[in-house]
């Protein structure tokens, strides 16, 4: 099992990203969302200056807001600077997207976009489509350091549902998904890459294909309990996002609430009821697994910290996570909170990345 970290772009905070190299993790995954954090790709191309040996992408990025054409030729500079080590996370575009008050891509929109991307990742020629008409495109000048296409660059596809891994599976070199709550849920959600895959004519294999699972971890002391302090401020970003997207669905689709947030769930849109309904869109994502508005922190219980991400003692963490990994789950990536985000990386790479590894 590897462990990777998940980073909310930070353009003046490049010493985490030197920290996680220096600590053993596999991989930084750079988030992507204008709105929230810094432009993913600086920030990839200061982390790619100053380490020499991590994998370095997008973790990920967002299909909605550039072309095809765009990100590949913004990874593909990212790979001149660390070639051999750089790779693309995509996704539609869940928070990025909402936050400036549109939807995520459609599924088939989705799909479009992916074939378009692969070829463009290889340097080779794809037809992309502006608006009503598509032309023929490919990175003319990638001569002289201008970007590399030389190295491969690994293409992970992001989903949450049966459709977009399915997606994955036929476009991509790997999948990313939210933490599965047991080995039953990874095998049904690799079902449906599988489905995805053969669909298009596809045999995965299992050693080349990747796949990541996007949570945090937080280890206990003995005694600790979920709901401490210190667990409220490793984990409570990260739980709280699970609420704001489950209101998002609600908005969209009239899907139920999660029961795990079920007998807050009133109290928690009532509280969102008050915001104007043109900055809604601004006002549900605020803190996003960064830090859990004071307004909100009531709604924070251990019961949603435990379904959402990874907490408990060293030797319970190391049990399940290589139960995931058998599996089929190659690696978990953590995003800890901003404020603490130093304080766990140390730790989860103490304590958990040697037994790992």
């Amino acid at each position: 099992m590897q462990l990777g970290v998940c980073v909310a772009s930070h353009i003046g905070d490049i010493d985490y990203a030197v920290r996680a190299e220096q600590l053993g993790y596999q991989r930084l995954w750079f988030a992507d969302s204008q709105m929230l954090w810094s432009d993913c790709y600086a920030t990839l191309a200061l982390a790619a200056d100053r380490t020499s040996r991590i994998g370095l992408g997008t973790g990920v990025a967002v299909t909605g807001t550039r072309p095809a054409a765009v990100t590949a030729a913004s990874i593909a500079t990212i790979n001149a600077i660390a070639p051999g080590r750089t790779f693309l996370g995509v996704g539609a575009g869940n928070t990025a997207m909402r936050v400036m008050g549109r939807k995520p891509q459609r599924i088939a929109e989705f799909d479009r976009y992916l074939e378009e991307l692969r070829p463009l990742l290889r340097g080779d020629e794809a037809e992309v489509r502006f608006a009503d008409s598509s032309t023929p495109i490919r990175h003319i000048m990638p001569e002289r350091g201008f970007a590399n296409f030389v190295d491969p660059i690994p293409l992970y596809v992001s989903g949450f549902g049966p459709r977009s891994l399915a997606l994955a599976g036929r476009h991509g070199d790997g999948a990313v998904f939210g933490l599965p709550a047991n080995p039953q849920v990874l095998e049904r959600l690799l079902g449906f890459v599988r489905e995805g895959a053969e669909a298009a004519g596809r045999r995965l294999q299992r050693r080349s294909f990747h796949t990541t699972a996007l949570t945090t971890i937080s280890i206990l002391d003995a005694g600790e309990t979920a709901d401490s302090p210190r667990i409220r401020a490793e984990c409570g970003a990260f739980a709280m996002a699970t609420l704001h997207y489950a209101y998002d669905q609600h908005r969209q689709f009239g899907q139920p609430p999660p029961s795990v947030v079920a007998d807050i769930w009133e109290d928690y849109c009532a509280l969102l009821d008050q915001v104007p309904a043109q900055r809604l869109h601004q006002r549900i994502h605020a803190g996003h697994n960064c830090w859990v508005l004071p307004e909100e922190e009531r709604f924070l219980s251990a019961r949603l910290i435990e379904a959402t991400c990874m907490v408990g003692s060293r030797d319970q963490l190391i049990d399940r996570l290589g139960a995931l990994h058998a599996a089929g789950l190659d690696e978990v990536m953590i995003l800890p909170a901003f404020d603490p985000r130093y304080e766990v990386l140390e730790r989860v790479g103490r304590e958990l990345l040697p037994a790992l590894s």
